[in-house]
């Protein structure tokens, strides 16, 4: 059976973890050209590197860090629960 309704946002907030998150290998390139350039100055990365992204649970990305460690404990730091998406 394939679902009919499509869920927003929103309800994805509502299903009672609003403190999940979820953490996915994404490459440099799929976000270089959505940082403003003043935000990168100096900073020079591979397009090809693996980045891993911290997501909430509407699929909104709340950070991108260098390794899934680092994006685990910024993740823990702010009092969420991280998990890992393959």
């Amino acid at each position: 059976m394939t679902p009919t309704t499509l869920m927003s946002g929103e309800d994805f907030r509502g299903l009672g973890a609003p403190d999940l998150v979820y953490v996915r290998e994404i490459r440099a390139a799929d976000v270089m050209d959505q940082v403003a350039a003043t935000t990168t100055r100096g900073l020079s990365i591979d397009p090809e590197a693996i980045l891993y992204a911290v997501h909430g649970a509407d699929g909104e990305r709340l950070a991108v860090m260098m390794d899934r460690e680092s994006a685990f404990a910024a993740a823990l730091a702010h009092a969420l629960e991280p998990v890992s998406v393959h």
